[in-house]
């Protein structure tokens, strides 16, 4: 299978005008199509505002904003239309699981994944809209119960990319228990826990780079050589041995596929940047 076109901007939660100066410094000029999807919060027509409204303050002229939920179905023609003519989709905070239910197997969604699949199309999102964008995503785990065999729940998301669980709010709500619970379970997948004004960019569904000014967590189970998961009873603790962590932060790198984490050098970054101009 080939590697996707599009790109992938994901950012932990909290203030999020850091994300939206790199749509727009990076990513789009000032006539770009942006399109942000209210659906996970439930005060759409604020969310939706205000953002239009950041994003117009830094130049942008095209951005609008498409809720759905049990009264506004997706694929009337006219959503069809704009999300064939967006260059940049973006995903505002609230509840994961509200995308999964209003979203997920409609034809906008297919658009949005072949699009994404095939062109140079851009999907951002923040804090729920990050959570959602792999096809697992964690829904529940809190504190030291997600410790406990049972207590972290994993669904499907929106499938712009494989084999990832994007945990959002990672240090501020205390998630590494429900991570490394999450990647020992299922140990094809890679977990990434993104601080509060942190995220990450990922290109060919590979390369993984950080920006802001926190730290990305990075959980690989694949080297785990022993849990108690299979044989304790629900509500038991679990034990891992050997699972691999990372700590990145901006200017540092992990690769998806080989599973390497690696500083970026000062050559490609340079180079990244006068791309950026």
């Amino acid at each position: 299978m080939q590697e996707p076109k599009g790109t992938l901007i994901a950012l932990g939660g909290g203030d999020d005008d850091g994300l939206i100066s790199l749509i727009r410094s990076e990513i789009c000029s000032t006539d770009s199509h942006i399109e942000v999807i209210t659906t996970a919060t439930l005060e759409p027509m604020e969310s939706g505002q205000a953002y239009k409204e950041a994003f117009e303050e830094l130049g942008c002229n095209s951005v609008r904003f498409m809720h759905i939920d049990e009264e506004n179905e997706p694929d009337k023609p006219q959503n069809l239309e704009r999300i064939k003519q967006a260059e940049v989709i973006f995903f505002t905070g609230g509840n994961q699981l509200r995308l999964k239910e209003f979203l997920a197997g409609s034809k906008l969604h297919h658009l949005m994944q072949q699009r994404f699949q095939h062109e140079e199309i851009t999907i951002a999102g923040t804090s729920a809209g990050a959570a959602a964008m792999s096809n697992r995503m964690i829904y529940e785990g809190y504190g030291s119960y997600s410790l406990m065999k049972g207590e972290v729940k994993t669904t499907d998301g929106l499938s712009f990319i494989n084999n990832l669980f994007i945990d959002t709010h990672f240090t501020e709500r205390g998630r590494f228990g429900r991570l490394a619970h999450a990647v020992t379970k299922r140990p094809e997948f890679v977990g990434i826990g993104l601080g509060e004004e942190t995220g990450i960019i990922i290109k060919s569904a590979n390369h993984v780079e950080v920006f802001g000014t926190g730290v990305v967590t990075i959980m690989d189970g694949s080297k785990v050589r022993y849990t108690n998961i299979p044989d304790v009873k629900e509500g038991d603790p679990i034990a891992i041995e050997n699972l691999t962590m990372h700590l990145l932060v901006e200017g540092h790198e992990y690769c998806l596929t080989d599973r390497t984490f690696r500083p970026l050098s000062q050559q490609k970054r340079s180079a990244d940047a006068a791309t950026a101009k």
